[in-house]
């Protein structure tokens, strides 16, 4: 049997992440005959929390951002999960350490001069790299470059600066206390997904559409695309015939690279609740730490950028050799025997994804709603790196699920 269920449907959704699971959720409300195809043997893409640790661990998208408009919110708080509303830490350094109050002032404020030249920059101006922005010899650049690490996936001088002045954040950052992997995957229940269940061509030479998978051959209408940029760029699903643009708009909106560690910490109390550090406020390549989310006896590292793909090259380990090394220049030699790893992700070594999330090289900006424009009315594209104004995140990409659903039943030959 066809892994897609039957061999002849209205839709096929390619990809079972936040945006397959959004599309998936708008047909089946609307009746429509289809089936979501996934590579993997799990839902939720990049979004994903396990559940055999201590405690629900998101090893991908963990924040709800932008939070008091992001749809998610609204499923979760329906489904019953747990909305906890303790606000970010990120722009603290718990005890000081190793960052002076004033020093933290003061790269509060290079932040904000930096900011307001990204803002300074019109619709209509040249594009050109957030690096070009930064302030000659500014001592807080090392700083800003990691920051940008953790947001972007890479540093300043791959990042288009007419893209980021589109991101709309309304800055409401929430979590979710069973993790939001775990949200999203709960979606899925009961929609015909079928897993394990790779493409590998779609023909769209005829009326209808051929999407030749692993385990057979399947017919549509129309199919729907929610796969990671990487995966068109190199070509990992192929289309006859070729869509050169699609394969350029993504190879110009890779995935930048953001990595976490988990550890187990003996006498958290030691630590405050969703404290936070920089590893090292001086350098790019540093680690954010995340003290006791939830107030659980964990600390969460996260690596972005250059220093997320070198510690992936550096093979398992490597994260949390990395992370203890930073600790103890900011607690003392004493804290090593209180750390213990637990969990580390490795997501661009991850074959299904290459990555974390989407940016666009200088000069691109435009990229993401040319890999989203819908072709014939039969192959759509959806995912974080379509959206305009909310790449980067799982409702970015759960949005532009529910957008290319709505048009490809607009479109559909056939009646309900």
């Amino acid at each position: 049997m066809p892994c897609g269920g039957k061999d002849d449907l209205e839709i096929v959704v390619v990809g079972a992440g936040a945006a397959g699971i959004g599309v998936a959720m708008r047909l089946a409300a609307a009746r429509v005959s289809f089936a979501v195809l996934e590579a993997r043997g799990r839902v939720g893409g990049r979004a994903y929390t396990i559940a055999d640790a201590p405690f629900p661990l998101d090893l991908g998208c963990g924040w709800l951002h932008s939070a008091d408009r992001n749809p998610w919110t609204r499923i979760a708080a329906e489904a019953g999960f747990t909305i906890d509303r303790t606000l970010p830490a990120w722009g603290t350094q718990s005890f000081d350490l190793g960052f002076s109050a004033e020093d933290q002032d003061a790269f509060a404020l290079a932040s904000r001069r930096f900011h307001d030249r990204f803002e300074a920059i019109g619709t209509n101006d040249a594009d050109c790299s957030a690096a070009e922005l930064l302030e000659a010899d500014c001592r807080f650049n090392p700083l800003l470059n990691a920051v940008s690490s953790y947001v972007n996936g890479v540093e300043l001088n791959l990042v288009s600066v007419q893209d980021s002045n589109r991101y709309a954040d309304t800055g409401v950052n929430w979590r979710v206390a069973e993790g939001y992997g775990t949200v999203i995957a709960a979606q899925a229940a009961g929609l015909p997904i079928r897993l394990n269940c790779p493409v590998m061509l779609i023909d769209h030479r005829k009326k209808r559409l051929s999407i030749e998978t692993a385990l057979g051959t399947v017919m549509a209408d129309a199919v729907i695309v929610t796969v990671p940029t990487p995966l068109i760029a190199a070509q990992g699903i192929r289309f006859r015939p070729e869509l050169t643009d699609k394969v350029a708009a993504a190879s110009v909106l890779p995935l930048g690279l953001a990595d976490k560690l988990v550890m187990t910490v003996e006498a958290p109390e030691l630590l405050p609740m969703d404290g936070h550090l920089i590893g090292n406020s001086n350098k790019s390549a540093t680690g954010s730490y995340h003290l006791r989310p939830f107030g659980r006896p964990l600390i969460e590292g996260f690596f972005g950028g250059r220093l997320a793909h070198e510690l992936e090259a550096a093979g398992p380990g490597a994260f949390f050799d990395f992370a203890v090394a930073e600790l103890v220049e900011l607690f003392g030699s004493g804290i090593r025997a209180c750390l213990l790893p637990l969990v580390e992700t490795g997501w661009g070594r991850d074959s299904f994804a290459r990555g974390s999330y989407s940016y666009a090289l200088p000069g691109h900006a435009d990229a993401r709603a040319t890999l989203a424009t819908p072709l014939d009315g039969r192959v759509f594209f959806a995912g974080e790196a379509c959206s305009r104004h909310d790449f980067t995140t799982a409702h970015g990409a759960y949005q532009t699920g529910i957008e290319a659903a709505d048009e490809a039943i607009a479109l559909r030959p056939r009646g309900i």
